[in-house]
Parts: structure tokens; sequence; C-alpha cells
């Protein structure tokens, strides 16, 4: 109900301008709504707007289809083999050509897609929550104890993960992908942590996390409710690029034949037609596939991550800003020289009366 209050009533002058007050009691005892914790989280992913994120994103949601689906999607099973069409290349029968054996090459790719999918986002998994909770309580905390995390943050930054993960992959017989995801992701953590603790450091200082430490909030609901969501762009720039080495490390791992070749991904295809003198006898239909994938996730995730580069810095932002401004208004944006407009219309009348 609003309430109109006259200058009369309150004791004016009268030779003061008539002048009428609204006032709202239901608006006024009303404080301005604070953004929950889901609409900071949306705020936060908004790094995932921009074309490159959409196009990267698309790349990598075709990927992880083909790998839900590759029972359904294969045509064969990867391990049958075809004695008449041997070193076949790319026909109506087989779309990708056929292996030494007459194994369909199209198959095995797309069964060696969930391989990679799995070590890749599981190995991201583990890395990203070992880097959230060793980076983020070494910039919160203070004392020995972030001296302690960072440290062992250190430790972890020069140990060589290859070496590593050829030592234990030999004490099994047939390591499992579960196992080597681990490993990759026991190794892969610390630049993301190191990353994690400098940006914790900065915001410990906020004026809202000070606020929230004079109200007596616990620290669980520090970190998770006001810190997190502001970390959000590093945490998913870290996962992807955690991603990236996991995928690159697996399938290193298993051209040089570290990974058992039974277990189908890319990096196994690759092994079997080297050894099988592929490269050199020119069937690029059994080696191409499989680097073509490999080429393909890569650009994805590298779209991805300058999507959220563009979006945490101001600078590479303003910059995409102003160059779409620039093509909507039919600018070149490569232009060095800027493009001057001028009416002909005046120009030629002022002429005329000068002359």
């Amino acid at each position: 109900m609003n309430t109109i209050v006259n200058d009369t009533a309150t004791g004016r002058s009268a030779n003061a301008p008539a002048t009428a007050t609204v006032r709202n009691p239901a608006a006024a005892g009303k404080a301005p709504k604070k953004p929950g914790f889901w609409s900071k989280l949306g705020a936060a992913f908004a790094m995932f707007r921009n074309k490159k994120s959409i196009t990267g994103l698309s790349i990598l949601g075709f990927f992880v289809l083909v790998a839900i689906f590759a029972d359904v999607l294969a045509p064969y099973s990867p391990t049958k083999v075809d004695n008449t069409a041997r070193f076949q290349p790319p026909s109506a029968q087989h779309w990708l050509g056929t292996t030494h054996i007459g194994e369909d090459v199209l198959s095995q790719v797309i069964h060696g897609t969930r391989g990679v999918i799995v070590v890749g986002f599981l190995a991201a998994f583990i890395a990203t929550i070992i880097a959230i909770t060793v980076g983020v309580l070494s910039g919160y905390l203070r004392g020995w104890r972030s001296e302690g995390l960072s440290a062992l943050t250190n430790v972890f930054l020069v140990i060589p993960g290859i070496p590593l993960i050829i030592i234990v992959a030999s004490m099994f017989e047939d390591p499992p992908l579960i196992l080597v995801a681990g490993v990759l992701g026991l190794i892969g953590w610390a630049w993301g942590a190191r990353v994690l603790r400098a940006q914790t450091m900065s915001l410990r200082s906020r004026d809202f996390i000070q606020a929230a430490r004079a109200n007596g909030e616990p620290l669980r609901r520090i970190i998770t409710v006001e810190m997190l969501p502001n970390l959000m762009a590093l945490i998913a720039a870290s996962f992807v690029g955690t991603v990236t080495a996991a995928i690159i490390g697996l399938t290193t791992l298993s051209y040089i034949g570290i990974i058992p070749v039974t277990t189908y991904n890319w990096g196994t295809i690759l092994n079997w037609a080297s050894a099988q003198g592929a490269f050199r006898q020119g069937q690029w239909w059994w080696f191409l596939p499989p680097g073509l994938c490999i080429a393909a996730i890569g650009v994805a995730l590298s779209l991805i991550n300058f999507g959220i580069d563009e979006y945490v810095n101001p600078r590479l932002r303003s910059a995409g800003e102003r160059a779409r401004a620039m093509k909507k208004k039919g600018m070149n944006v490569n232009d060095t020289v800027t493009v001057v407009r001028t009416n002909t219309k005046s120009t030629d009348t002022k002429t005329q009366e000068n002359a």
C-alpha cells in the first residue's frame, strides 16, 4: 500500500513549493536480493558461451557420443578377421579399409575412442579434485600448513610422468586403463594447484571473503559458496589441460608398446600399423584415421581453452568484443588504417561555393 505524505502535514513553510512523497512500506523493508550459489555458478560458466568454446564443445561432444554408442556405431567387431580382405583400401564394405589380417579399421577407431575418452576424463577428474583441494586450501590457509601444501605441490611438479607410468605398468601383465588413468591423474594435478593457490591468495583478502569470515561462516561454506564460483574458469582450464595431457600420454604409451595392444585405443592402432609396415608401404587408411582423430580432439580441447582464456583475460575479451563490433559494421578487422568516411555531396557543394 502506498502512502502519500503532504507538505502541510510535515510542517513545511507555506511559501515552499507543494510536493508530495510516495512511500511504499513493503518495498522499504526489503533488502536487495543477494545472488545465490546457483546464480553464481551460472555466471561462472559464461566462459562457454563464445564461439570458440561452443565449437570445441561440439567436436568434443561428438567424440563422447561415439565413445558411448561405440557398440551400435561400429559395423564390425574390432577383432573380427576377414581373410578375404587383407590390406584392403577403403571400400563400400569397409569404409576405412582393413588391417593386415582383415580387421575393419573403422570399427577399431570407433572402439578406440572409448578408451581415449575414459582415460582422459577420469585422469582429469582425479587431477582436478586433488588440485582444488590442495590449491585452495594452501591459498586460503596461512602459516606452516600453507607452506607444507605448497612444498608438496612443488615435489609433484618435478616428478617425471612417463617413466613413472612405465614402472607402474611393468608391475602388471595387463594393466587396466583405469590404473593408467589413476597414475596420470596423480601426476597431473600440480600445475592446476599452483594456479588455484595464487588466485585463492588474491581472493582471501577481498571484501566479501572478509565479510563472510566476520559473520562466522565455516571454512567449508566460505570455500564452496564464496570462492569456488569465482575460481570456476581456472578450474575448467585446468581440467581441459589435464584431459589433453592424459590423452597424449595414453596414446604415447600405447604407441611405444607400454600398454598392451589388446586394449584398443588410437595409440594401439598406430602401434599395429607401425609394426606391420603400413607407414613404409603407404597404407594410409590404417594410420591416418587415428592420427586425424588425435588431432581433432586436440583442436577441440584447444578451442575450449582459448574460449576460457578469452573470457578470463580482460584484454582478450575486450579485443574480441571490439572485433565482433567491427564485423557487424562491415569493417575489416585486419585493416591497419582506419577508414574515414566523408560526405561527398557536402564536399562538392563547399568546393563550388569557394570557386
